[in-house]
């Protein structure tokens, strides 16, 4: 049976606590999310943009305000741990989610989303039990690796979450959720909270899952296809945010997880 995994006993830096995040009901009916500080420490950025009227220079504005902040532009000055760590910016880690959620980049997201939001990964690479205090072994010796050689990665996630939400609330107005589409070769790896008929339920997705827009391109991605009614304030990144190439193609969006009902989808 699968193990449930609680939200409740962790610490978080934002604005609800986990087991609110993680359940139905917030994902029926969602309020803003907000980080602890984030806005506030970038006041400057986000008063530069106000008056920016099209995406791709509020992308372009965040990415040249990100290589100031955190000095990813001086990497061809060092050598060794700091150059590493100046190259290992946001676009490394959500290019490496696009290749594979359960690489080394994706646990370090993961690991972003359980510190900031208190909703525990529960798959990478394999089902996450949850059991104890301690990670998964694979899951922590992937997260460490990732972590490694960093500068300052999720103070970066942080800023992009934000100007995500800032973007999205542009766009979408007074939206409060986008249908999108999950492809999925492994539904019976899923906690099943219930059955509603009609092809519909109630299961739990991992901390942070991929969706996209395009119903067909969900199908190349698994065998089996679900909709979701995703709020808006649980999209931590989509791949027209910005104006390079991070997951281009494949309309995709990154979804915070926790109790979704989901429609199963007929080709």
């Amino acid at each position: 049976m699968p193990v449930s995994t609680p939200q409740h006993s962790v610490v978080n830096l934002c604005n609800l606590p986990p087991w609110v995040i993680a359940s139905e009901e917030y994902n029926e009916h969602p309020v803003p999310l907000s980080l602890s500080g984030v806005r506030e420490a970038n006041a400057v950025f986000f008063k530069k943009i106000a008056d920016v009227e099209q995406p791709h220079d509020r992308g372009r504005i965040l990415d040249e305000f990100m290589n100031v902040k955190f000095r990813l532009h001086e990497w061809k000055q060092h050598s060794g741990s700091t150059r590493r760590g100046l190259r290992n910016s946001y676009i490394r880690f959500f290019n490496g989610w696009g290749v594979d959620s359960n690489s080394i980049e994706g646990a370090v997201l993961k690991d972003w989303v359980r510190s900031r939001f208190g909703l525990q990964p529960t798959y990478h690479r394999g089902r996450l039990l949850g059991t104890s205090d301690d990670d998964d072994y694979r899951f922590a010796v992937d997260r460490m690796k990732g972590m490694a050689c960093t500068n300052s990665i999720h103070s970066q996630f942080d800023l992009l979450y934000e100007f995500c939400q800032y973007e999205l609330r542009l766009r979408y107005r007074d939206a409060e959720h986008l249908k999108l589409y999950r492809g999925t070769y492994d539904a019976g790896e899923y906690d099943v909270i219930r059955q509603e008929g009609d092809r519909r339920s109630c299961v739990r997705l991992n901390n942070l899952s991929s969706f996209t827009t395009d119903r067909e391109c969900a199908w190349e991605f698994g065998s089996r296809v679900w909709e979701v009614e995703a709020p808006i304030s649980k999209i931590i990144f989509f791949s027209d945010l910005l104006p390079n190439s991070i997951l281009r193609g494949e309309h995709e969006y990154l979804v915070i997880g926790g109790e979704f009902r989901v429609r199963e989808m007929i080709y």
